[in-house]
């Protein structure tokens, strides 16, 4: 009797599997297909990249010197004005001179008397008239007052004082009349067609300096400006305090609007290179793991897939990808926290990375 009921219970169950499998099959077949997600989407991009080293310094002429006296004298006559540009050779001072100019005149006599001593006994002595040692002591009587000469001439052009190259003066600190020693500070005169600019680099990065890397600058005097220019040389030895070294970068300064002593906030691009960027809001964290959702393109159309990537420096907007993309890969840059991987895709709109001109980033921890 059990055998019997159980035998009419499975044809039953067996009778009613067959009735509702070809009914959920033809409600599976009228079903509409998954429709598509709208997102958007951008290409990973390749564009120069650097790491960014903060540091601070203090700018300084390209040549800079204070302008003294050679000699103890008085200022007889001044050429220049507070602030002045001048050209190399420019006369700037004029220190009382006459009686070197008296003495120079005396000299100047005394040798073209020597000179013509010389060259008559010269004559006497090709005429057998006049001895060997005569013209020998005629001669040394002309070195003479040649020597004595140049020494005036050099007395009296340590009284004048010339710029010794182009540049702007400072402000005058003397008058006309003014005693001078050496020493004494008259003005100031920098070439400051360029500008050098020494600042410390912790000696962590002391492989990654070389001479022409990129350099940005800022000053608190220009706001937000941005000054560029290269780095020129490293110092030859380390700070043993600081475990720092000292680097000097050049800033041209066409516009001439940076003085000396100027502080400076730098930013020092170092290892530049090329790099695969994409927009960051197309990244998805998990932890200390990082995601993109990469367009597929399909038999049935558009579709994503999550893959992992490893991240290096970001800069705004963008962030860089050391492995796991390809440059011209599509990522979701928008929506891709709304859909699945396989789940098909719509783009609404494809947004490249913009190139930029080297940038510095920031490392990523």
């Amino acid at each position: 009797m059990r055998y019997f009921s159980m035998t009419r219970l499975h044809q039953r169950l067996l009778i009613g599997l067959c009735v509702w499998v070809p009914v959920a099959l033809a409600q599976a077949a009228d079903k509409p297909p998954e429709k598509p997600i709208p997102v958007m989407a951008a290409e990973v991009s390749r564009q120069p990249l650097a790491d960014r080293v903060e540091a601070l310094g203090t700018l300084k002429a390209n040549e800079s010197v204070i302008i003294t006296a050679n000699v103890t004298e008085t200022i007889s006559s001044l050429h220049f004005e507070d602030g002045q540009r001048v050209r190399a050779g420019d006369l700037l001072v004029e220190m009382t001179n006459a009686e070197e100019h008296a003495l120079l005149e005396e000299a100047k006599v005394r040798a073209g008397e020597a000179e013509r001593q010389y060259q008559r006994v010269k004559a006497l002595v090709a005429q057998r008239s006049a001895s060997e040692s005569l013209l020998d002591e005629r001669k040394r009587d002309l070195d003479t007052a040649h020597a004595i000469l140049v020494a005036l001439e050099s007395r009296l052009a340590d009284r004048v004082i010339l710029a010794p190259f182009d540049g702007v003066l400072g402000l005058r600190d003397v008058s006309r009349g003014a005693l001078v020693e050496p020493g004494d500070p008259i003005t100031t005169l920098d070439d400051d067609r360029l500008m050098k600019l020494d600042f410390a680099v912790p000696s962590v990065h002391l492989p990654s300096l070389v001479p022409g890397l990129r350099i940005e600058a800022q000053t608190s005097a220009h706001g937000e400006r941005v000054f560029t220019g290269v780095v020129r040389g490293i110092d030859s030895r380390i700070d043993p305090v600081t475990r720092t070294a000292q680097v000097r970068a050049i800033l041209p300064n066409p516009e001439r609007q940076l003085k000396p002593g100027l502080l400076m906030r730098i930013d020092l691009l170092v290892d530049p290179r090329d790099a695969l960027v994409i927009p960051e809001k197309g990244l998805l964290h998990k932890g200390q793991d990082h995601f993109v959702m990469v367009v597929v393109e399909g038999k049935d159309g558009l579709s994503v897939e999550r893959r992992q990537v490893q991240i290096g420096a970001r800069q705004p907007g963008l962030v860089e990808i050391r492995a796991g993309l390809a440059q011209a890969d599509r990522i979701v840059t928008d929506g891709n926290d709304k859909v699945r991987p396989g789940q098909p895709i719509d783009i609404l709109a494809g947004t490249g990375v913009a190139r930029n001109s080297p940038a510095a980033t920031d490392a990523e921890p």
